[in-house]
C-alpha cells in the first residue's frame, strides 16, 4: 500500500491550499467518463468518518481521485486513513502526496476532529476494500472476505470467489459452503459492513502485470509529450 502522511497542525504552502471548484486546477477527472466520478460508495461511513468522506470527497474529485474508504485509528493517537485512487484504480506515491497537501489545509478550516491528528493519505493496496458496484464487476474472479450488517441466509460473514454483480448485489461462490447449503449466494452492497479482497497469489500477478502497462503507458505518453516540441519547431524552421 503506497501512503503520505502528514501530522496535524504543522504549517503548510498555501499554495496547495485547494478550492473545491478551481478552474486553475488541471482537469484530470475530464480524462475519464465523468460516470467513474458519479457513481457513489454503496458501503460507507459513519459519525466522524462520515463527516471527514462528505470534506475529502469534493476536493480528491477535483483533482481527479475517488474516494474508497476514510478510518479513524486510536492506536498510536488519532490517526485518519483515507485511501484514495484515481477512476482506473491507480494511485502513485505522488497522488498521495498532492491529495496529502490538499486535504491537510481543507481539514483545518473545517476542523472535523477535536483533538490533534495524523493525516495518512494512501492507496487501497491490492488487498483493497471494495465500496462501488463497479469494484465487484471489476474484480469479479477474484476471492474477497465480505461482512453483513444484517444476516443472510443466518450468518453475516462469507468468503469466496466474486462471479460478477446482478442489479446492487454481488454475486459470490462461497469456499466454505456446507454439504446442502448453495454455494452461491447474491449478497446486496448496500447491507454489506466491510468488503475487501482477499490477498492471493493471483491477485498479486495482476497487480504487477496492471503496474507494468500502466508504466508503459506513462513512457509512452512522456515520449509523446517530448516529441511535441521538436515537431513545432521543425515545422518553423520549414516556413523560414
Amino acid at each position: 500500500m503506497i501512503r503520505s502522511v502528514f501530522e496535524s497542525g504543522f504549517p503548510r504552502d498555501p499554495l496547495f491550499f485547494v478550492i473545491r471548484e478551481n478552474p486553475a486546477l488541471p482537469d484530470m477527472a475530464q480524462a475519464f467518463d465523468t460516470q467513474d466520478f458519479a457513481e457513489p460508495r454503496l458501503i460507507t461511513e459513519q459519525g466522524i468518518a462520515a463527516r471527514i468522506a462528505a470534506i475529502a470527497a469534493p476536493v480528491l474529485a477535483g483533482m481527479g481521485y475517488r474516494l474508497v474508504r476514510v478510518r479513524i485509528s486510536g492506536t498510536s493517537g488519532c490517526t485518519v486513513q483515507i485511501m484514495a485512487e484515481r477512476p482506473d484504480g491507480s494511485m502513485a506515491i505522488e497522488d498521495c502526496e498532492s491529495a496529502s497537501r490538499a486535504l491537510s489545509p481543507v481539514f483545518d478550516v473545517e476542523d472535523p476532529i477535536d483533538r490533534e491528528y495524523r493525516l495518512e493519505v494512501s492507496s487501497p493496496g491490492i488487498d483493497r476494500p471494495l465500496v462501488r458496484r463497479s469494484d465487484f464487476e471489476r474484480y469479479a474472479g477474484h476471492e474477497a472476505k465480505i461482512e453483513m450488517t444484517l444476516a443472510q441466509d443466518g450468518r453475516k460473514r462469507f468468503r469466496g470467489v466474486l462471479t460478477g454483480v446482478e442489479g446492487e448485489a454481488a454475486r459470490l461462490r462461497r469456499r466454505d459452503a456446507a454439504e446442502g447449503e448453495p454455494a452461491d449466494v447474491l449478497l446486496p452492497i448496500a447491507d454489506m459492513a466491510e468488503a475487501r479482497l482477499v490477498l492471493t497469489d493471483e491477485l498479486v500477478r495482476e497487480s504487477l502485470r496492471k503496474g507494468k502497462s500502466q508504466a508503459r503507458e506513462q513512457e509512452r505518453q512522456a515520449d509523446n509529450d517530448n516529441r511535441v516540441p521538436e515537431t513545432a519547431h521543425a515545422n518553423a524552421h520549414k516556413g523560414d
